[in-house]
């Protein structure tokens, strides 16, 4: 099921591997210095999804939460890819000394999990993915595009997932 709100979109996610898949197809479609912030309860899919993101951009290498390290770098991919795991930071007085702003000017692709912890850190032109539970296996994941940029960005995705060529959706399962 995908539902469509302006440039928002919500559709619904079979499993873990469906999840990661999703994560694929934006990892695909993204360009140097795109942003996702992915947000969701513990267990809700985020590291699957930066999971598919990361196999999206051709990287090989195992791909792990950073909650303890804060920040995983990888750059065996068509992009560099930072992904980033705020859960463990307190607030504003953290992000201050880590330099997190730098990684969005390396012209990689920045995965952050927990953003809600970034404050007035994080850029504004981002890709939300809001990820909920339904059930212990099921998802209902959101996409909210916070600028031009990640407007097209899910309009593309959109149209790669969920429209065929003949303009009816394609089950992505």
């Amino acid at each position: 099921m995908t539902v469509s709100r302006g440039d928002e979109l919500s559709f619904f996610s079979y499993g873990p591997q469906q999840t990661r898949r999703f994560g694929y197809h934006l990892g695909q479609l993204a360009e140097a210095g795109d942003l996702i912030l992915l947000s969701g309860m513990l267990g809700a899919g985020k590291t699957r999804f930066a999971q598919g993101v990361a196999a999206g951009l051709a990287i090989e290498e195992a791909i792990n939460s950073p909650t303890f390290t804060l920040v995983n770098e990888y750059d065996s991919g068509r992009l560099p890819l930072y992904h980033m795991d705020l859960y463990r930071l307190a607030g504003d007085d953290d992000l201050a000394t880590i330099g997190l702003e730098d990684y969005f000017d390396l012209g990689g692709v920045v995965v952050v999990e927990w953003p809600e912890r970034g404050g007035g850190w994080l850029p504004s032109e981002a890709l939300h993915v809001r990820l909920r539970h339904v059930d212990h296996l099921h998802r209902m994941i959101d996409l909210i595009p916070c600028g031009p940029r990640a407007s097209e960005w899910a309009a593309r995705f959109k149209q790669q997932v969920f429209v065929g060529t003949e303009g009816t959706a394609t089950q992505s399962r």
